[in-house]
């Protein structure tokens, strides 16, 4: 996820100070993965040298002096072309998991028990993800669609290998 380009977007309902993004932020997106203070800080910082953003106002109070920042013309546009552009998919050609199969046949270990392994990893995250589904918001919702969806066609690539180990032998210890 780019966090200055989702900070960008969160600006364009108006100028916000950097708690007010973090909040809006964690909200929205940052369910597993809070933003840090100091993350919100630094990114402003370089959309502010950027020109993606402005000084709207300085408050001072007893604590430091709080920005409250507007995104600018250049700052609408850098959203509008990034929300245009196609995210890469991600084919996972050379995975870890792929290389623990190998590397199993290849020292004489149990390729069987890595999947078998993996597959119950796999089926306890999809259980926690459907009861988190279950009793989330829409957003929530959609969240552990996506990742319960990934999580199936792994579940589908582990029962195509078991069903192909016989023969993957055969191959890495030729």
């Amino acid at each position: 996820m780019s966090i200055g380009h989702t900070l960008l977007g969160l600006l364009e309902s108006g100028p916000r100070h950097g708690y007010d993004l973090k909040r809006a932020f964690d909200e929205r997106f940052g369910h597993d993965r809070p933003l840090h203070y100091g993350q919100v800080y630094s990114t402003m910082s370089r959309l502010l040298k950027h020109g993606l953003v402005e000084v709207d106002g300085v408050e001072s109070g007893s604590g430091p002096e709080r920005k409250r920042y507007a995104i600018t013309e250049a700052g609408i546009t850098d959203v509008t072309t990034w929300l245009a552009e196609p995210e890469k998919p991600e084919p996972y050609l050379q995975s870890m998991l792929y290389t623990k199969v190998v590397l199993a046949l290849l020292t004489g270990r149990s390729a069987e028990a890595v999947l078998d392994t993996q597959r119950a990893e796999h089926l306890r995250l999809m259980r926690a993800l459907t009861e988190r589904k279950r009793s989330g918001d829409l957003a929530d919702q959609l969240i552990c669609d996506h990742a319960l969806f990934h999580l199936e066609a792994d579940l589908r690539w582990l029962e195509v290998t078991a069903a192909r180990l016989d023969r993957l032998a055969a191959e890495v210890t030729a």
